[in-house]
């Protein structure tokens, strides 16, 4: 036999489609004939590995007391008869953990309380959004506005009102010194 002229008897034939079968698009078709990925999900746990996370940082005895007084204003306006419209916006900072690994985040919200949960240890903002009471790190709204003494006596009872430890290093030589001599 020729070898030019091997499929002389078959080439001009109908190209068969079965009646049993639906045909196949063209994507699974090349899909048949793409690369097989050996190492699946590799990738994605080598972004979930490069994915940062920041620490909880617990905040101090002087902090904690300072948000629990926050929350007490709050509990008492939420018990003086005000609706939930009457309320003002409140800004929370919190840590939201990582599911899939250690750390987290540091968010921020803005909302109004519908009610603090004591028993759950929530805050539950009118939105439905719920913040666990032990990983809110600060508390701030117009509902404290005129407080501001009661957060430089809780926070720093007598230092210096250092927002950061960044600021308290900043801070010039002469205006410390001058403070502590008072």
């Amino acid at each position: 036999m020729n070898d030019e002229h091997k499929y002389d008897d078959i080439i001009d034939l109908p190209h068969h489609v079965s009646t049993k079968h639906p045909q196949m698009s063209l994507l699974d078709r090349a899909a048949q004939f793409s690369p097989f990925a050996a190492l699946t999900g590799h990738d994605a746990a080598i972004r979930e590995t490069q994915r940062l996370t920041e620490e909880w940082v617990e905040p101090d005895e002087d902090k904690k007391e300072l948000l629990d007084e926050k929350l007490q204003m709050i509990r008492e306006s939420l018990t003086g008869g005000k609706d939930v419209y009457g309320l003002p916006e409140i800004l929370f900072t919190y840590f939201q953990p990582d599911e899939k690994k250690s750390g987290g985040a540091y968010l921020s919200i803005q909302g109004k309380v519908r009610k603090i949960d004591e028993y759950g240890h929530q805050v539950i903002l009118e939105d439905g959004t719920s913040l666990t009471i032990e990983h809110i790190v600060d508390i701030e709204g117009e509902l404290f506005r005129g407080h501001e003494d009661l957060e430089y006596n809780t926070f720093h009872k007598g230092r210096p009102p250092f927002s950061r430890v960044s600021d308290s290093i900043a801070a010039s030589r002469t205006n410390v010194c001058s403070y502590i001599d008072k």
